[in-house]
């Protein structure tokens, strides 16, 4: 079997570590794997672990991206995939259009992927527009099928993303290196009470809501530390400026501390005592609610999206009714006061979505479907 998977370029992020992940789960299962995108620094890793990569500049939303049909429609030709996957918008749409140029008998399987909660559109519906959707947890089922009727509910496969729990082993500690620079780096970090709230500083992953937190929090417990794992590009930085000018105005500066955009995102998971999901909106999965739980770490958040869906099933204490600042107040300081023990999580793993997917091809190339 001979897969295709398609999406924008392959730097980082959920969609391109899922990509890499079933292009390795084929290879070792020992099919074919080709992807296509724009490239970036994940093409070495992706290489590496047996894939074939092709450059194609399929990544901007504009008009020019329709100059790229016919060079995919070449590739496709050439390569003769029995299944492509589409796992964003604007690849989804010039794969569409280079299959019109192709005979129904010579077209591959389509299959798509719904990775978000994409605005309600034509352009988002093409993601909809396949043989198989595979949508990664409930949430996006009922996003589909609430905006989307058009999409026959039979086509749509619920897939969860997972996680290799050898990389985020149960009772993990950092080494005692880590933990060496890090008190040099932030020496406030010693000896406190950790609350980590991880994420891209953006308006909606509940900063502000955090600092609100803290300084109520503070009073009660002084140990109380939070530390916010996750950069600022750019156009974020005045939305970072005024994060921070409201944490002077409130006197935390001694108790919030950013770190920044950070590879070792386990290792401040695993080093934090309270892990929070603070979203303003629901989140389509929530990968680092999970990898936390994995490492035995509390993880509190909101009960909506694909992260409710993970509390529910690994940790229900850890469910907040949405926006009942009381109650995650009250769940916070229990946690100071008694930490809850996690058990070792074995649902999500990463075997068991590759192998989902990797049977769902199967069942589409053998149309039992």
């Amino acid at each position: 079997m001979k897969v295709m998977q398609l999406l924008p370029e392959l730097n980082s992020g959920g969609v391109e570590r899922g990509t890499l992940e079933v292009a390795k789960a084929l290879i070792t299962a020992g099919h074919e794997s080709l992807v296509v995108s724009n490239g970036g620094r994940l093409v070495p890793q992706l290489e590496a672990e047996g894939s074939q990569h092709l450059n194609l500049p399929i990544q901007k939303k504009s008009l020019a991206s329709l100059w790229q049909v016919r060079p995919l429609r070449r590739l496709i030709l050439q390569h003769q995939p029995d299944i492509l996957h589409v796992r964003s918008r604007v690849p989804a749409w010039i794969t569409h259009l280079a299959l019109r140029g192709i005979p129904v008998a010579k077209r591959p399987h389509l299959i798509s992927t719904v990775h978000g909660f994409y605005s309600i559109n034509r352009y988002s519906a093409i993601m909809t527009q396949a043989e198989k959707v595979i949508a990664v947890s409930n949430s996006v089922v009922d996003y589909i099928t609430s905006h989307y009727p058009n999409c026959p509910p039979a086509d749509i496969v619920r897939i969860y993303r997972g996680i290799n729990p050898q990389e985020f082993p149960h009772g993990y500690q950092p080494a005692a290196q880590w933990f060496q620079q890090t008190f040099h780096d932030y020496p406030q970090l010693e000896d406190r009470f950790i609350i980590c709230l991880p994420g891209r500083i953006t308006r909606l992953k509940g900063h502000e809501n955090l600092i609100e937190l803290i300084a109520t929090l503070c009073k009660k417990f002084p140990r109380l530390h939070a530390v916010v794992v996750g950069g600022a590009d750019t156009k974020k930085a005045a939305y970072l400026d005024e994060l921070e000018q409201k944490i002077k105005d409130k006197g935390l500066v001694d108790d919030i501390t950013f770190v920044g955009h950070r590879s070792d995102i386990r290792e401040w998971l695993a080093f934090s005592d309270v892990v929070l999901s603070l979203s303003t909106q629901a989140e389509t999965f929530g990968r680092t609610a999970l990898e936390a739980l994995s490492l035995g770490t509390p993880v509190i958040g909101w009960n909506r999206g694909g992260v409710a869906e993970i509390l529910s099933q690994l940790y229900p204490q850890g469910l907040i009714e949405v926006d009942n600042q009381a109650a995650l107040l009250n769940a916070i300081e229990r946690q100071v006061q008694q930490p809850d023990y996690i058990p070792a999580v074995t649902q999500f793993s990463l075997d068991e979505m590759c192998g989902q997917i990797l049977a769902l091809y199967q069942s589409v190339v053998e149309r039992k479907y």
